[in-house]
Order: C-alpha cells, then sequence, then structure tokens
C-alpha cells in the first residue's frame, strides 16, 4: 500500500511530512514526539495523506484552520480523481466521516471551519441573511439570472459573467473581488462606477487593493470577512444590509445605505476565488447624518 503524506501550513503552503520544510514550518528542527499530529492540532496545519491514489485522508482541528490552509486544500480537492474521502476531525475527541465526491468534502470541510469566519456583529453594520434559493423563484429579481449562470456554470468564471451583468443593467452595482490561498486577504479585481459613496474616480485606483483599505476602514475590515467565508465556503450569500459608513475623511457627516446583496464565489483557472457581489439599494436606501446619529430601525 502506497501512501504520500503532506500537510498544509496554516498560511497555506504545502510541504512533506518529515521535510526539512516541515520542520522549519514547525518550528522545531528536531523533534522527539509526533509532530504532525501536534501541527495538526495545535497550530492549524492540515494533513493529506493518499492512498494508492483511492483514497484520501484529511486530517484537521477545524478551531485552528486558517483561511489559506483551508483554500489550499479545497482547491487541492477540485482537480482530484479520487472518489472516496475520509474527514478525521478533532473535536475534543476526534471524529471520522466518509464522502463520496471531491464536492461533498469541499463542503463539508467549510462546514466544519467556516463558522470561525463569519464576521462578528458590529452596531454600524447590520445584515440580515436571506435564502438565496428563493430568488431561483423570483422571476422579478435583476438578480435571479446571474445565480442560475451560476449553477449552470458549476461556478466557473469567464468573460461571460461580465456580459450578463451588462445585459442585466447590473455592472454599475458590480465588485469582483479575488482570494488567492496563499493571500487570504480579499482584493478588488473590479468595481463598479454605481457606488455613490466612493469619491470620482476612486474605482479606478483600488484595482489590486486590499477591501479592509476602503475609505471607512472599519466598514472594509467588516465586509471583508464576508468575502472571506464565501470563499472558504463556496456556496452564494444573500442578505440585506444597512451600514453606517464615514468614507469622506474631509466630512463629519455619516452615510447610511441599505441594500440587498448577492455573493456568488466563482472557481478560477490560477486557484484564486473571484466572489461577485451585486447589491440593490432597498427603499428609502440612503441619507446622510450627522456623525453622532445612530441607525434605528
Amino acid at each position: 500500500m502506497n501512501r504520500l503524506t503532506m500537510l498544509v501550513t496554516a498560511d497555506g503552503e504545502w510541504v512533506l511530512e518529515d521535510s526539512t520544510e516541515f520542520r522549519a514550518a514547525l518550528g522545531d528542527l528536531d523533534p522527539d514526539y509526533d509532530a504532525a499530529s501536534f501541527a495538526v492540532k495545535n497550530l492549524g496545519f492540515i494533513k493529506i495523506q493518499s492512498i494508492d491514489n483511492l483514497i484520501i485522508e484529511i486530517e484537521l482541528h477545524p478551531r485552528n484552520v486558517e483561511l489559506p490552509a483551508l483554500l489550499a486544500v479545497q482547491q487541492h480537492l477540485l482537480s482530484s480523481q479520487v472518489k472516496l474521502f475520509r474527514i478525521k476531525y478533532f473535536d475534543l475527541v476526534w471524529h471520522s466521516e466518509i464522502t463520496c465526491s471531491s464536492e461533498q468534502t469541499i463542503a463539508r470541510l467549510a462546514e466544519l471551519c467556516c463558522p470561525k469566519l463569519v464576521p462578528q456583529p458590529n452596531e454600524k453594520f447590520i445584515v440580515e441573511p436571506r435564502d438565496y434559493s428563493a430568488l431561483f423563484d423570483n422571476e422579478e429579481s435583476q438578480l435571479r439570472p446571474m445565480l442560475q449562470k451560476w449553477r449552470m456554470s458549476f461556478a466557473c468564471f469567464d468573460s461571460s459573467v461580465i456580459s450578463l451583468a451588462i445585459q442585466h443593467q447590473l455592472l454599475s452595482r458590480m465588485a469582483i473581488v479575488g482570494v488567492k490561498p496563499r493571500q487570504p486577504d480579499p482584493v478588488f479585481r473590479f468595481i463598479g462606477d454605481g457606488f455613490k459613496w466612493l469619491e470620482h474616480d476612486h474605482q479606478l485606483h483600488v484595482i489590486g487593493q486590499k477591501v479592509e483599505d476602503l475609505p471607512d476602514k472599519d466598514y472594509g475590515m467588516w465586509v471583508a470577512e464576508f468575502y472571506k467565508s464565501v470563499a472558504a465556503a463556496g456556496q452564494p450569500r444573500a442578505d440585506y444590509v444597512i451600514a453606517q459608513m464615514h468614507p469622506w475623511p474631509h466630512v463629519s457627516q455619516s452615510y447610511i445605505t441599505r441594500y440587498e446583496r448577492l455573493l456568488l464565489p466563482w472557481k478560477t483557472p490560477s486557484g484564486e476565488v473571484f466572489v461577485t457581489s451585486w447589491s440593490q439599494k432597498l427603499d428609502g436606501a440612503s441619507l446622510s447624518l450627522p456623525s453622532s446619529s445612530v441607525i434605528k430601525n
């Protein structure tokens, strides 16, 4: 029986068990203990074993897994031809599960690890999750064609996504954010000109910059966590959002916006996950209030 054992570090790097690179990542060049198990339970490493190219075993401690490691493993599974997987995970005691497809395994890993990635409540930013599947039956929704496209294309991104957004007049309120396995900070790949709280031409200069570096950094860091979560889970997300922002450093007023959004994760040939965001303003969608104001339901 042939076994190939590798580990993914918390930073998303692949290393062979007992290699110099693994010991360097471990921080111990001469361990006299089960170093691989220690790294999995305490350092957020994920252990991958391929057995005769028939089964892949994945060992992890979900509470300690960071996004780069999760994305690296998910990307690896997408290209695997293996049809049988065993997930071994630690939660007070060790648990074991068997799955029969890479898609099921990716979804289960996201389910185990993603609670850690859910953004914390913030009094300035209120989000109400919606059932995205309801959009499939809502023929009046502008967002329905984009969700249908995502499903019919098996979440693979190409230029036709942009064409469809133009066709349904969604491009101006569209953003594309990239999340790479080894560079988990979401960065802008595209942003439309319909976000009026951004200063003139800002969308032209933001490409390649981190989402968390938006003019209102509190909002940037908050919304970046949603992009990370959707990229890791590989599933759509729909929300109603109320956000109180301070996007203009030279103006003391706050800007309050209310909108419905749809986030879709797309696979790309490079391994980077594109998360597209479309938003539609709700009734009474935006107004300016003194910075001392608070959001009231």
